[in-house]
């Protein structure tokens, strides 16, 4: 019997599977590979310190092991030219002076992706993390003498998190002892749910930024939710808090102070309707406050902050406010294994870091704490091979247990009372559903970068066809897990790029000179030189249409050469059809975005070879160390 090239990527992919391939130390490609075995001596790590923190952020509702691209577009502009995080590939790894074909230059770059991953295998996984955490923590000398902090987006981005409204994630932190967090994602769940899933989560809720609207505070419904959730949002009525702003933890007979910060533009970039009593900001004044207090008050060897801002807003945040020894940092998926020292106002540093994402990575910082002062601090950002680390079977249990749980009546969806659950799935586990095979992926599959990515071109390529549009466009989100090519596309990876609160899809008409004004308006997000103006997240994707963009250019000046597939310029007065999805103000009438992408992928399961991925051309970056083996045109 003789295979084609997609037979044969499929049959090796179920093997893979089904264990019957070897795992870290060879590729599944034919030719051997020229990288370094993984090695479990990098997880011995002695404590170098007397206290220790851990540190997960936007693991996305990852329970289990996946692949993940970093990026190879990481635009910095202005003063964030050329520093990090905005620096990529071969750049990154001479900077942090890491050996090419390694594990740490396959943890930390996406350099020889398709085959370092097949070497190493997949990244993260709750069980996983688990394991290291015990790791970390025995050799630190037991758990008393560390504190575990996750930095948000922990609720979101899975199947299971989305039908589950985010239980299941609150469970997952519990077992592997999260004993503090903030947030951002979560809160595109309804206040409601939100309080519920605090209520189950053992640890403490912290954001000193989130604020009670005053109507809400003087109103009847707000204080009447929050009593039906025994005080929770409702933590200081006289200052219209929600939220904990800070907490104090006595950690090897040490006091450390940690101080909460939530995406400050939440409501910005996430449905106000979930959330209409809360307002959020950076709060920058009130931060320094706190940070005052608790120097003045609490008698502190150390004041760390978790923070949901992304690592530029921590960068210049750190250098206005005295008093933080370290940030924990999220939201921009920046795995940086080692600190950026900011000098602060009043002469000390502060210890900014973040720690990537989708639990690919376990950030450990020990305090070097002299007579109740800190004298210094040791970090790491430790990858998870989940290859070398064991399962934990606790972990292992509740997700294998999660997996035969029944999609019911009761599961939420959409926010179209009449869509809220799709009849298909009743009765059927969560497994079932999601381990449905739809394709096998002729591409490697990614999403993460400043302006395109393969698994992008899917969906919008998907959206053209469902609403038979001239153009697509998908949100510039950073979370979504990759595929390799000649892997299984299952329903749980198309759920990891789509699943959300508010998934409908829609069909619409804009003109050229709207859809000018729509570009420029978020590259200006993204290429503001003053990340306090920035909103995170990555340009929009598009299906349909290429431009041209110069990120370094100014407001109004950087979008141009708008041109459909065909070639045919965009007119300023003339209407164009557009679909999308994900709309934060309205309702669209189509279809989930997860299932419009899950039926273009079973269309078109036997021709999945990309034709064409609509990157723009690129002007000014040349040179630029966060740009590397771009695929589009550069001038």
């Amino acid at each position: 019997m003789s295979l084609n090239r997609r037979e044969f990527l499929h049959v090796m992919s179920m093997a893979a599977a089904a264990g019957m391939l070897p795992g870290t130390a060879k590729a599944m490609s034919s030719s051997p590979s020229k990288g370094s075995a993984v090695s479990s001596d990098m997880y011995n790590v002695p404590m170098k310190g007397k206290v220790r923190l851990l540190h997960l952020t936007d693991t996305h509702a990852q329970l289990k092991p996946i692949y993940f691209r970093e990026p190879n577009v990481n635009l910095g502009t202005g003063p964030a030219y050329g520093k990090l995080p905005h620096v990529v590939g071969h750049h990154l790894l001479k900077e942090l002076n890491i050996p090419e074909n390694t594990p740490l230059a396959n943890a930390f770059t996406y350099l020889n992706f398709q085959d370092a991953s097949e070497q190493y295998g997949k990244v993260g996984g709750f069980a996983h993390v688990k394991t290291l955490l015990d790791k970390l923590r025995e050799a630190a000398g037991g758990r008393e003498n560390t504190l575990t902090m996750d930095g948000g987006d922990l609720w979101h981005g899975s199947g299971t998190a989305l039908w589950t409204r985010g239980q299941d994630m609150v469970e997952a932190s519990n077992l592997i002892g999260v004993d503090i967090m903030t947030g951002h994602w979560e809160f595109t769940y309804k206040e409601d749910e939100v309080l519920t899933n605090l209520g189950k989560f053992k640890g403490e809720f912290l954001a000193q930024n989130i604020r009670i609207k005053e109507d809400s505070l003087f109103g009847d419904a707000y204080r009447e939710m929050t009593e039906r959730h025994n005080g929770l949002g409702m933590y200081d009525e006289d200052d219209a808090r929600p939220f904990k702003p800070y907490t104090i933890k006595i950690v090897n007979g040490e006091r450390i102070a940690v101080v909460g910060q939530a995406f400050p533009r939440t409501a910005n970039a996430n449905p106000q309707s979930n959330f209409p009593d809360w307002s959020f900001g950076l709060r920058e004044d009130a931060l320094q406050e706190t940070v005052n207090h608790i120097r003045e008050n609490e008698k502190v060897a150390a004041v760390v902050m978790i923070s949901h801002n992304g690592m530029d807003v921590d960068i210049k945040m750190a250098s206005r406010v005295s008093g933080i020894d370290a940030v924990f940092g999220g939201h921009t998926h920046d795995g940086i294994p080692k600190t950026i020292n900011v000098k602060t106002p009043d002469g000390g540093v502060c210890y900014v870091t973040n720690a990537g994402s989708n639990g690919k990575f376990v950030g450990c910082m020990d305090l070097d704490i002299q007579n109740g002062k800190l004298k210094g601090v040791d970090y790491k950002l430790l990858p998870v091979f989940s290859n070398v680390l064991a399962a934990d079977e606790s972990v292992k249990t509740f997700i294998e247990h999660l997996g035969t749980k029944v999609y019911n009546k009761d599961i939420v969806e959409s926010r179209d009372p009449a869509r809220a659950y799709n009849k298909e799935r009743l009765g059927k586990t969560y497994d079932e559903i999601l381990n449905e095979e739809l394709a096998v992926a002729e591409d490697t599959l990614y999403r993460r970068g400043n302006f395109m990515g393969t698994w992008d071109q899917i969906i919008v390529n998907s959206l053209r066809e469902e609403h038979d549009t001239q153009i697509a466009m998908s949100a510039g989100v950073r979370w979504g897990t990759s595929v390799l090519a000649g892997e299984t596309i299952t329903m749980a990876r198309v759920m990891d790029e789509t699943s959300m609160t508010y998934g409908e899809t829609y069909k619409s008409e804009v003109t050229g000179a709207q859809m000018k004004d729509i570009l420029e308006g978020i590259c200006e997000n993204l290429f503001q030189k003053d990340p306090y103006l920035q909103s995170g997240g990555d340009m929009v994707r598009l299906g349909g249409m290429d431009y041209t963009c110069e990120p370094n250019a100014t407001l109004g000046n950087r979008i141009s050469d708008m041109r459909l597939d065909d070639g045919t310029p965009l007119e300023a007065s003339k209407t164009y059809t557009v679909s999308g999805w994900a709309q934060v103000d309205s309702v669209g009438d189509g279809r989930l975005m997860w299932d419009v992408a899950a039926d273009y992928l079973r269309n078109h399961k036997n021709d999945m070879k990309l034709k064409k991925v609509n990157h723009p051309k690129l002007v000014g970056v040349k040179g630029n160390p966060g740009i590397e083996a771009y695929p589009g045109e550069m001038a």
